[in-house]
């Protein structure tokens, strides 16, 4: 079994055959909502609502609020997925809700590693942005990972650590690879985001 909690929320008859069948499911299921505390929620990684429970302005609340997946469990062929992650279809099995827990765990834990926050922007690896409001810009792959070292040091980087670490070029090599990157990359950055100021110079390399 995962160590991992799924919240509930329907009707009594919903919840009486999750519990009958939460023995052979991969997670623990918290079928009562009435004792839900912080302490309760923080290890949560994912919510399923009935679509019986949808009126409820206080399960709505909890699902806007919680960093988790969330599942809408439902009979109906044409579905409003605005606030869901993933559809299960009633009625549901064991082997159905089993493989939609792995999935949708899957799926956050890739989105959490290719989501990265770097000062106010979030770097989407996934989708190869830079995001900022409702602006982003495209970048390439080097690119990427020049963000991510610079990110991961604390001290400026040399433009020869650089081209050893991102281009696996010796340290001897031309730094006017890096130099060429960098310039491009901060006009990205200047022309979308009018940001002077994301890659900064030092005497001893560069730096976020």
């Amino acid at each position: 079994m995962h160590k991992l909690k799924i919240i509930v929320f329907g009707p009594d008859s919903f919840l009486s055959t999750l519990n009958e069948l939460k023995l052979h499911l991969n997670f623990s299921l918290i079928l009562d909502q009435k004792n839900l505390s912080d302490n309760t929620t923080k290890d949560i990684a994912g919510l399923i609502f009935h679509e019986n429970s949808l009126d409820n302005k206080k399960l709505n609340e909890t699902l806007k609020l919680m960093d988790c997946f969330s599942i809408l469990a439902t009979s109906k062929n044409k579905i409003n997925m605005k606030n869901f992650d993933y559809v299960l279809k009633l009625p549901t099995s064991i082997q159905d809700l089993n493989e939609i827990i792995d999935t949708s765990l899957a799926k956050k834990q890739f989105n959490k590693n290719s989501s990265i926050k770097i000062k106010s922007y979030k770097l989407d690896k996934n989708e190869k942005k830079l995001i900022k409001s409702n602006k982003f810009v495209i970048l390439t792959e080097k690119e990427i990972q020049l963000l991510e070292l610079l990110l991961n040091k604390e001290i400026a980087v040399s433009k020869s650590q650089i081209l050893s670490l991102v281009w696996k070029y010796s340290s001897s090599a031309d730094t006017h690879t890096v130099e060429t990157h960098i310039y491009r990359l901060r006009k990205k950055i200047l022309d979308t985001f009018n940001d002077k100021n994301f890659i900064l110079n030092h005497k001893e390399g560069y730096y976020l």
